[in-house]
């Protein structure tokens, strides 16, 4: 069978293949088998309207397997991780499509500790599923319901600032219409903030749409006209942070992990002095914390993958330029709300506008693409893409470099060229969108 899980779990059309009642249940039974079958599994969702069907599937599999399940409702993902982590539960799974329209719908597991399952754990998963390929048929019963993981969410949260200290800071919020709405908007109130909120109405169908971290351009443009000093946006799930300046300036995700990453270092408070981030991230983060005497390391794209070369090297923070950042001394996976909180510490601290932090990074020009695909043809295999690569890597040489991937949730291939000069990054860009399109069938 053709892999099924992506970057981030699973994810798909709701009653696609992958997304429907009967595989679900299947593919909790499999992740029950693979856990031991013995003990919690804690399940949590984000708002789609799909999300308590899926969550009734998933149940069925994961009792079928000798779990007992139990549904925390609607929190964002890294409530359920640390759940997972505080209750000591065999397994943790959220029902949720993170930034896809309301239309997806996905799985994400989490094992013991809270952890994002390794790729051989969802090898083993799906070699259950080939074996154990029957439908669960009868009336799925619900799962026992508990809900106080988010109030302790939310609580230990705001426990991360000393009350009051957002007293007389406006910040904007904008929660997608997910499963943060009921968290970060509340969490600052209670330190404090006037919070103007965006994206808190969701009605099952309005998830990410046109709202969110997806959206940025909605929540910069109310912090420049309600003069807030800062603004927080959110994807359906909560894992992800995108921030605005009181300028009504949208910071890349890199501009993120420098405040912190900086600012850790001057106060001898990052682990190791090394931040951990992707290939994705810009080339301008590691001349920024090699300067301030830190060091930066790289993972393959994905938080899981970036929080498995921080545990290995006893490193503190990390994240993606998307926008997934991990505090670890905080958090076992990605977490907007406590990377919001950690930022606004360091404004705080520092006494410094976001404006005046971010000039502290000079990213390299960089411009990408992402090509949709009617297929995933390996990219060994493609002649013209293949030589334009070499020819621009051997070009562009320490100057620069190039990333070539698929998507692992999306029909996608992702096309990134970094270099010293606008006019040298978008020469390559457009040489490598024209070969791939001359190998592959792009839609579009």
């Amino acid at each position: 069978m053709s892999k099924c899980f992506g970057t981030d779990g699973v994810r798909g059309p709701v009653g696609g293949p992958l997304i429907n009642a009967e595989f679900v249940a299947r593919l909790g039974f499999a992740a029950g088998r693979w856990s031991g079958g013995r003990g919690v599994a804690l399940i949590g969702r984000d708002t789609r309207r799909s999300g308590e069907s899926l969550e009734l599937a998933l149940s069925a599999g994961l009792r079928a397997a000798g779990l007992e399940p139990i549904s925390l409702g609607v929190l964002p993902t890294p409530a359920v991780a640390r759940a997972v982590r505080q209750r000591g539960a065999a397994l943790g799974v959220v029902v949720t499509a993170s930034h896809n329209p309301a239309s997806d719908n996905g799985i994400k597991f989490f094992g013991p500790g809270g952890l994002k399952l390794s790729d051989s754990d969802e090898h083993a998963i799906e070699a259950t599923l080939e074996k154990h390929d029957h439908a669960f048929s009868g009336q799925a019963a619900a799962p026992a319901f508990d809900g106080d993981a988010l109030a302790e969410y939310r609580q230990a949260a705001a426990s991360l600032l000393p009350a009051d200290s957002l007293r007389g800071w406006r910040i904007v919020v904008d929660a997608a219409h997910g499963a943060a709405h009921a968290s970060t908007p509340e969490v600052l109130r209670v330190l404090g903030a006037e919070v103007v909120a965006l994206g808190t109405e969701p009605d099952g169908e309005n998830i990410n749409a046109d709202q969110g971290s997806e959206h940025p351009q909605h929540m910069a443009a109310r912090v420049l006209g309600s003069a807030a000093r800062v603004g927080l946006a959110h994807d359906g799930d909560g894992d992800r942070l995108v921030v605005a300046d009181e300028r009504g300036s949208v910071l890349d995700g890199d501009e993120v992990l420098a405040v912190l990453a900086l600012h850790a270092l001057r106060v001898n408070r990052l682990a190791g002095r090394l931040l951990v981030v992707t290939v994705q991230s810009n080339l301008g983060l590691d001349a920024a914390v090699t300067a301030a005497g830190g060091r930066v390391l790289r993972s393959a794209v994905g938080d899981r993958n970036v929080l498995q070369l921080m545990r290995a090297h006893g490193a503190s923070l990390g994240g993606e330029s998307s926008g997934h950042i991990i505090c670890g001394d905080i958090s076992p996976t990605g977490d907007g709300l406590a990377a919001a909180l950690r930022l606004l510490q360091v404004m705080r601290d520092t006494g410094r506008s976001l404006s005046e932090l971010r000039r502290e990074l000079v990213l390299f020009p960089q411009r990408s693409i992402a090509l949709r695909v009617t297929e995933k043809r390996p990219l060994a295999s493609l002649p013209t893409l293949g030589a334009v690569m070499q020819d621009l890597e051997r070009e562009l040489g320490p100057r620069g470099r190039l990333l070539v991937r698929y998507s692992g949730t999306e029909a996608k291939l992702r096309l990134l060229v970094e270099g010293p000069e606008n006019a040298v990054v978008a020469r390559g860009l457009f040489r490598l969108e024209a070969a791939a399109r001359s190998d592959l069938n792009v839609i579009g």
